[in-house]
């Protein structure tokens, strides 16, 4: 699959990373001669940002290629997608050229964040909105609007490489979720020219609070709970009086002048000017990775996208043991010495005895039968150092599979096929109603005795058997 990027800047170097780090061949086309080196930047902060949500590894990356010609890049593409700025003028002029250049079946979507289908394709062009959200590469959010045949295909596309999308209902300025930010953004402005607060107060007073609670419910299942055991007409009948006192300014927008503005420019250096734009990124994407992670766990909001994405990669490896893990290593494993975190090994090993339950039929369904196994003793030797970004590897052999016992010996390897720790584990089968050991059910007794047989004529693994402080 190929995909072509009209217009380089930020939001357009975050498709080509979206795209390029799920497998597509991205085509670039940008006359600014600095494109190359901007993409590069924003795409190196995916490769270290994006990974890391997952606990698979995401596909291999497709071919990048830069190009001056626009109907060079556009050859053989799927999806072409045009990000240049907010004129409507020239959305109408590259959008008219894209239309004759791409093949027929392209589907061709614009980034705008304002202009409806009906008025991109006003001189003739074909296009869509596929409106994103920065960073690209991470927020899984895109707004589609158009075509519905073509909006389908769309939404078909972009799940495939971890995207949400969400398709309007009807066409209407700036879309959903940019009319909203507005209204914040429009309140925002009247708070600061009032002297009311500044921009690190206004900044704080999201971030600590609404911010938060938006990331996993949004508004209405927000405001929901707020209405306490009574729900939602009883917030409404509470709050709602609330509409009609003279809080908010929304209908009239303070005049942009060169005072505001500079009143503005200085509070937001005095806020964050000490760090540069690269430094604020790598921030940004931190942060959001523990929060989507945090999501993923319970599968909220931006976690269950992620969740299900996640189901349709597959683990990669070529060896005569099961491969149980395959990922990239998160900045958040790391520790103060600048290597994963002694804990996060046992993590590995945890996703690891999962995905080898699942392959023996220990899956959800299993469980939700009131069946499973639990860990009763571990055993970690840590030989090697592994870091941030590092592909991490584990294969994991069957030491003993009978009865109510399942013994496991995970191999953790690094980069170079570093051997980096060993776990050894021992679980015994359990009745979740009883909350005792019990037999398994006789699939996953046979399956997990064919592994352990296939498993029988490998080498006695070194280190099994060991306890802590044995001698060499």
């Amino acid at each position: 699959m190929k995909a072509a990027i009209v217009g380089g800047g930020v939001i357009g170097g975050g498709w080509a990373a979206r795209f390029l780090l799920n497998g597509w061949d991205v085509a670039v086309f940008d006359a600014d001669p600095t494109a190359e080196r901007k993409i590069g930047e924003v795409i190196e902060n995916a490769r270290r940002s994006l990974p890391a949500l997952y606990d698979k590894l995401l596909p291999s990356e497709g071919r990048l290629s830069f190009h001056q010609d626009m109907a060079e890049a556009t050859v053989a593409a799927d999806w072409v997608q045009e990000s240049v700025p907010e004129r409507l003028e020239l959305k109408h002029k590259v959008l008219g050229t894209l239309s004759e250049l791409a093949p027929e079946g392209a589907i061709i979507g614009s980034s705008t964040s304002g202009f409806k289908p009906s008025e991109l394709n006003g001189k003739g062009a074909r296009a869509i909105v596929a409106h994103p959200f920065n960073p690209v590469y991470l927020l899984p959010l895109v707004e589609l609007v158009g075509d519905p045949g073509v909006t389908a295909r769309a939404s078909d596309i972009l799940t495939g490489i971890g995207m949400f999308p969400l398709t309007l209902r009807k066409e209407i300025d700036a879309h959903i979720a940019d009319r909203l930010l507005e209204a914040v953004w429009r309140e925002s402005l009247w708070l600061v020219k009032d002297g009311i607060a500044t921009t690190k107060e206004i900044d704080d007073a999201i971030r600590m609070a609404f911010g938060i609670r938006w990331a996993q419910m949004g508004l209405f299942e927000t405001y929901r709970i707020a209405g306490g055991e009574a729900g939602m007409k009883h917030f409404m009948a509470q709050f709602g009086p609330a509409l009609n006192w003279p809080w908010t300014k929304l209908m009239d927008v303070p005049e942009f002048t060169d005072e505001l503005v500079d009143l503005i420019a200085r509070q937001s250096d005095a806020q964050s000017g000490h760090l540069s734009i690269r430094e604020l990124e790598r921030l940004r994407d931190d942060n959001l990775v523990g929060m989507m992670r945090a999501l993923k766990k319970s599968g909220s909001g931006a976690g269950d996208v992620i969740n299900r994405h996640e189901t349709t990669l597959d683990i990669h490896a070529d060896t005569k043991l099961p491969v149980t893990g395959d990922r990239q290593i998160p900045q958040s494993w790391t520790d103060y010495n600048g290597h994963m975190n002694e804990a996060n090994y046992l993590e590995a090993s945890a996703a690891a005895t999962d995905r080898f339950m699942e392959m023996i039929g220990v899956d959800t369904a299993y469980i939700s039968s009131g069946k499973s196994y639990f860990t009763v003793e571990n055993h970690i030797r840590y030989l090697d150092e592994l870091h941030a970004g590092e592909r991490m590897t584990v294969t994991s052999q069957v030491l003993k599979g009978e009865g109510k016992k399942m013994q496991l010996f995970h191999f953790i390897r690094g980069e170079g096929d570093k051997l980096a720790a060993t776990v050894e584990t021992l679980l015994l089968h359990v009745d979740l109603a009883t909350r005792s050991s019990s037999p398994p059910s006789s699939k996953v007794s046979e399956r997990l005795a064919e592994f352990a047989s296939s498993h029988a004529g490998l080498p006695h693994p070194d280190g099994a058997g060991r306890f802590v402080g044995q001698r060499a």
